[in-house]
């Protein structure tokens, strides 16, 4: 048997035991485990056993327990609702500007956390109830918060990130400063569609009565501002350093959960309760992700013996003719299909052996392409018939809304994510110019 057939029925095996609903980790680790062994004997062993002590060795991997239990001690503490009172006081004047605060609670959040699942369990808890309650039109702002929630996974410190670059081998520095530019250009591109949208349409986004707004003192709104900004403020304490080369990431890290845990002990709100909630979690999210990224790298290893890179490089280029181009798009529309049925993290990890390294084949930088990888992941997660945050939004949303409100909700959403990964795909110095400049000096 070829090795080109061999990498394939590897592939086919692990997409078949996905979906008789096999946990992804075990289904990657099964498939590795085994071919290595069918293919080299008895020494087919050291594969997953090298792959082990290989992750005890990754010392950028202690990132994410310490980005995880910030983001939860955050959650779990109610600070984001301080959040959401800021906007709601600030921007309630404006035609839908509830709903553009979100968009900015959103993006606070996901500097909290690194993680969409945070971003929709805080909207649909805080913001939902609040949007519906003014009158906003419920199908407007389902879109909203699922596309907000979305912007997790792309702004620093984003964990979907620091898993690409230990699979891809980059720096993660350099991939959050990828994410920065991009990630706010689409929160942006958010507000834009929504104030527009508002304006024209008055009655899906009213502003809040004046009468109840001339009840907030000067004072209460000052109060309010810096209580709402007391998140950017930990995200600055924990970037800063880190960006100017006086910590190391992990380092970052650790001053970021110390910081976030403080703070709650300062305000009052770290109980027992909130600890053990927080912690537990934070177990189960890391271990999780450790168990993917050990069977990950035994898949990894076992398809760069077999030479199947070059073979699909070759496949594709020499024979099929392909242009690097239409390559790249392709593998895009590849992610969209299996974000249907899978998460970030499992698109990843079975992805990641045969895309990332022949993304490098092909001529582009590895950087541009985690940031392509992952607004288009932010897609997927939005796309019908099974996107993970459709069901996610199902799940929390109140009875009021149907299945079909929310596939109606993200279809203009959608459409503006889909520019803003064009824009990123023609203009690579969207992503590339923050990590070059700060890197550069």
């Amino acid at each position: 048997m070829s090795y080109e057939m061999i990498a394939t029925l590897m592939f086919a095996s692990m997409m078949l035991m996905l979906f008789t609903g096999q946990r992804v980790f075990a289904a990657i680790g099964f498939v590795a485990a085994l071919s290595s062994v069918l293919l080299w004997g008895t020494g087919g062993v050291e594969i997953p056993f090298s792959s082990a002590m290989k992750l005890m060795q990754w010392y950028v991997l202690l990132t994410l327990p310490m980005f995880i239990f910030m983001g939860y001690v955050l959650s779990e503490s109610r600070i984001a609702d301080d959040l959401y009172r800021m906007f709601h006081v600030w921007m309630g004047p404006l035609n839908g500007g509830l709903a553009i605060g979100t968009i900015g609670l959103m993006v606070l959040v996901s500097a909290m956390n690194g993680l969409s699942v945070a971003g929709m369990a805080i909207g649909t808890t805080i913001a939902l109830p609040e949007l519906l309650r003014r009158g906003y039109d419920k199908i407007m702002v389902t879109g909203v918060i699922q596309a907000g929630s979305s912007l997790g996974i792309l702004v620093p410190p984003s964990v979907v990130l620091v898993l690409y670059a230990l699979i891809a081998r980059q720096p993660v520095g350099q991939l959050w400063l990828a994410g920065v530019l991009p990630g706010l250009m689409m929160a942006g591109m958010f507000i834009l569609y929504i104030y527009v949208r508002c304006r024209l349409q008055p009655d899906l986004g009213p502003p809040i009565d004046r009468e109840e707004l001339s009840k907030v003192t000067l004072a209460e709104k000052l109060r309010l501002l810096r209580a709402g900004l007391l998140p950017l403020g930990i995200f600055a304490a924990m970037m800063v350093p880190f960006v100017n080369g006086w910590t190391s990431l992990v380092e970052s890290a650790a001053v970021g959960a110390t910081t976030a845990f403080l703070v709650a002990v300062v305000k009052g709100r770290m109980t027992r309760e909130v600890f053990e909630n927080s912690v537990r979690k934070t177990l189960m999210i890391s271990c999780m992700f450790m168990w993917i990224i050990l069977a990950a790298t035994g898949f990894g290893a076992v398809f760069d013996g077999l030479g199947a890179v070059r073979a699909i490089d070759a496949l594709f280029t020499e024979q099929l003719h392909l242009s690097p181009w239409t390559i790249l798009i392709l593998m895009q529309l590849s992610f969209i299909i299996m974000g249907t049925f899978l998460d970030d993290t499992a698109m990843l990890v079975i992805v990641a052996p045969l895309y990332v390294p022949l993304v490098g084949e092909l001529g582009f930088d590895l950087i541009w392409y985690g940031v392509l990888y992952t607004i288009t992941t932010q897609i997927a997660y939005m796309t019908p018939p099974f996107g993970y945050n459709l069901f996610l939004m199902r799940a929390m949303a109140p009875p009021e809304i149907s299945l079909g409100d929310i596939y109606r909700s993200i279809i203009p959403f959608v459409l503006v994510m889909a520019l803003a990964l064009t824009l990123v795909m023609v203009f690579p110095q969207i992503a590339l110019w923050l990590p070059g400049y700060v890197y550069g000096q």
